[in-house]
């Protein structure tokens, strides 16, 4: 029985992030879905970009690639054309994954490409000193809007709904046992899967919008989701500035790589015809 720990590189730790920053609970969630599927790891690529969750793949005991900063997707679609028989993770942050990298997350999730990304938003480049990113409210208090900033900010799950994904999650690192199980079943979907980690950055995004320390600002973020079996049961007013967690998106369909594949039988048929 394969356990979460087969999949860490603990001589690595102690982590580098910071006290009370949920990516280290999500690292843990990632390791315990690989276990849970009990896969090998050499069946396994990790890609991750540029960002403070960029670091997980320090801590994982797989085949991963770093890159650069928002090329996360673009460099995991070739892993995952090139070998369609791996299971291709991708770890990006909200700067990484919809500032940056936005162009290439709608087009991923429009083509269908075959992997999973897992996005811890933080709701600021937490990296590089606490900047806005494409996901921080409006409103909110960060380094380079000190004023209050003023533009709307991402909802990542409608985004890559819209976009086409066959499978979209969300959840928050109060819930560790509902990211593992998220992230398992994005992995075993046919086509793109999106999991959204509403995550907690005590050390810039929640001391300068005053949301107290680690713990407070967890139970913070725990009190902004509404579980989607929930919601159904509210009415819109109800459901305001909340966010939905769990399954959003389930409707498998057919990934890049297979019908790419069968055009290439096809002209093969055609010509030895």
């Amino acid at each position: 029985m394969a356990n979460y720990q087969d999949y860490m590189l603990f001589d690595k730790l102690p982590h580098t992030w910071c006290a009370g920053c949920g990516h280290g609970i999500i690292l843990q969630a990632i390791a315990g879905a690989l276990a849970q599927q009990e896969l090998d790891k050499h069946d396994v690529a990790l890609v991750s970009g540029i960002g403070c969750f960029g670091r997980v793949d320090d801590y994982l005991d797989l085949n991963c690639m770093h890159v650069t900063h928002g090329r996360a997707l673009p460099a995991a679609t070739g892993i995952a054309l090139a070998n369609p028989n791996l299971k291709v993770l991708v770890t990006m942050g909200d700067g990484d994954s919809t500032t940056i990298g936005g162009n290439h997350l709608i087009h991923c999730a429009r083509r269908n490409v075959n992997l999973t990304a897992v996005i811890a938003n933080n709701y600021n480049y937490g990296q590089t000193g606490g900047q806005y990113s494409a996901t921080t409210p409006s409103g909110s208090i960060t380094s380079t809007s000190v004023y209050g900033h003023i533009e709307p900010g991402f909802d990542i799950c409608s985004l890559a709904a819209a976009a086409g994904a066959s499978f979209v999650g969300r959840s928050t690192p109060y819930n560790p046992v509902q990211i593992r199980n998220l992230i398992q079943q994005g992995m075993q979907t046919e086509g793109f899967a999106l999991i959204e980690i509403l995550d907690t950055c005590p050390t810039h995004y929640g001391r300068l919008n005053k949301f107290g320390d680690a713990g407070h600002m967890l139970e913070k973020v725990h009190k902004m989701t509404v579980p989607v079996e929930r919601a159904e049961k509210m009415t819109a007013e109800e459901l305001e500035g909340l966010f939905l967690t769990g399954v959003l998106v389930n409707k498998p369909r057919e990934d890049y790589y297979t019908r790419y594949q069968k055009i290439i039988d096809r002209l093969c048929t055609e010509e030895n015809a």
